[in-house]
């Protein structure tokens, strides 16, 4: 499997088969927060977590993807994705709105992408996720997302095999609060790759560690 980071909290998962599935693709923003490239890849399979522009813009793929929205089960192509109800905010979603885990697995390999989570897991979604063999998570921190001490705490409960932060300031995203040099200071062991993209195989994926992608586009 391949995990690509494109920006933002958007990722291209292929298969070793070739299937595509992207995550949260976003839109440019005109006020110029967001200054990746458009997301124009091919995708099979896309799944959007909520529905804010910077998540849920699948108008620019290329292909016929299927897009899996909501909480549930939902087969597709053979593979299960399960959608996993939180929030985007730590007041129940009050100020904005729901937002969906979603969990799936592919070559062996348990994926769990956790989109714009406001807040910290209480024990029945922690038991819905499971062992999380890629734990993607957001670090840039309120108001958007959850506080990156919260985060780091959750990580070393949840004891996933490998962390990949996103939805971080850098050059191209202006407007989250916290960067990489923050999550560097909770966590000097992070491993910054120096690329956009890893390739992991089942049964050889990397246990606690927490690797830094850089954006594609």
């Amino acid at each position: 499997m391949k995990i690509k980071w494109l920006g933002v909290a958007c990722f291209l998962i292929t298969g070793n088969n070739g299937l595509k599935i992207i995550m949260d693709p976003y839109e440019i923003d005109p006020r110029g927060n967001i200054k990746h490239a458009p997301v124009t890849e091919y995708a099979d399979i896309v799944t959007v977590s909520h529905e804010h522009g910077d998540h849920n813009h699948t108008a620019d793929l290329k292909g016929n993807p299927v897009i899996v929205r909501g909480v549930g089960k939902h087969t597709v192509k053979g593979i299960e994705f399960l959608g996993i109800a939180a929030f985007h905010d730590n007041v129940s979603g009050a100020q904005r709105g729901p937002n969906n885990i979603f969990c799936f697995t592919l070559d062996g390999i348990r994926v769990c992408h956790c989109a714009d989570l406001g807040h910290s897991l209480d024990e029945k979604t922690l038991s819905l996720i499971g062992h999380a063999d890629v734990l993607i998570f957001p670090t840039g921190g309120p108001p958007q997302t959850i506080d990156l001490n919260e985060a780091v705490a959750l990580w070393d409960k949840m004891k996933p095999g490998v962390v990949i932060p996103m939805h971080y300031r850098h050059p191209k995203l202006l407007f989250p609060k916290y960067g990489v040099e923050d999550l560097l200071v909770l966590r000097p062991d992070s491993v910054k790759t120096g690329k956009s993209e890893i390739e992991l195989t089942a049964g050889k994926v990397p246990s606690g560690q927490i690797m830094i992608l850089e954006p594609a586009l």
